[in-house]
């Protein structure tokens, strides 16, 4: 049974004369008489009865009539969605995001900026470290995903880049060198370091160590903290030193001061990850907020 003959039988039905229901289709009267007989041969009942002035709808028609309705309207809502899936309004987007990438304004704008515009999607937050984030991509287990790159993109892998983003020295409020208002890192030699495992932040861990070296010292990590911002609270804890990414300066803890790097820039890289081979209209969406 064809959408088509269904239109036709409503048309006839709400008309009910050939003749109208003809003009309302757009077609002319004897190929709609030999579609509603091809349609009442294949329901295998009588749907009109034909009386001189038009058609009238019988008991099986009665019957037929409320649910060819609701099979109308139900294939206009599949057509409607199909659209809508197609313009990536509707489904479900899995993104990830690192605990330092949350503070970077262009993180929480660029979701925020998708909610509003995408209100329908299904939107879920998964937050790890980079190199968990891209083994979950590689999988297929979430769509897109805010990490720390390195300076190359990962094989396989579409990376919108954002701005880089400077670094700052975090010390104790206490420390001698919180006196003065920017500090190169060879200040730092010496002091004990506060650091995030390797495996969270690859990327930002060796260009830490890679910036001590080229300060001229070999840093010494005397304690480790399990994320990024959690390296703060063990500096206000008097623990130790670090070097920070400038977002992560929002976290306003009493026993903490920033501080410019003087010299050479150290930088903390960003970017969108996703697939190359992913086709979504979602995440192309989301994709199309990044410049």
């Amino acid at each position: 049974m064809e959408l088509r003959h269904i239109r036709y039988f409503l048309a006839l039905a709400e008309a009910g004369n050939f003749t109208r229901a003809a003009a309302t289709l757009g077609i002319g009267q004897p190929p709609l008489s030999q579609q509603i007989r091809d349609l009442e041969n294949e329901v295998g009942a009588q749907l009109f009865h034909r009386v001189p002035h038009g058609a009238e709808l019988t008991a099986a028609g009665e019957a037929f009539l409320a649910e060819a309705k609701m099979a109308v309207d139900a294939a206009e809502k599949a057509r409607l969605a199909a659209q809508r899936a197609n313009r990536g309004e509707i489904g479900r987007l899995s993104l990830g995001f690192t605990a330092s990438s949350a503070f970077n304004t262009i993180v929480t704008s660029t979701i925020r900026e998708f909610r509003g515009h995408w209100p329908d999607v299904r939107l879920s937050l998964t937050e790890m470290n980079s190199k968990a984030l891209m083994e979950r991509l590689m999988r297929g287990e979430i769509d897109a995903a805010f990490i720390r790159p390195g300076l190359e993109d990962p094989r396989d892998v579409r990376l919108k880049r954002f701005a880089d983003e400077p670094m700052l020295i975090a010390l104790p409020a206490h420390h001698p060198l919180a006196k003065k208002e920017r500090l190169p890192i060879a200040a730092l030699a010496g002091e004990p370091f506060i650091l995030f495992p390797r495996t969270v932040g690859l990327s930002l861990y060796d260009d830490i160590v890679g910036a001590c070296r080229e300060a001229g010292f070999e840093l010494v990590v005397m304690q480790e903290a399990p994320q990024i911002p959690s390296v703060v609270n063990l500096v206000a804890a008097n623990l130790g030193v670090s070097i920070v990414p400038a977002s992560i300066a929002q976290i306003k803890l009493d026993g903490v001061a920033y501080r410019p790097i003087d010299g050479p820039p150290v930088v903390a890289r960003l970017g969108l990850a996703s697939l190359k081979a992913q086709r979504s209209p979602v995440i192309a969406n989301l994709m199309s907020l990044i410049a």
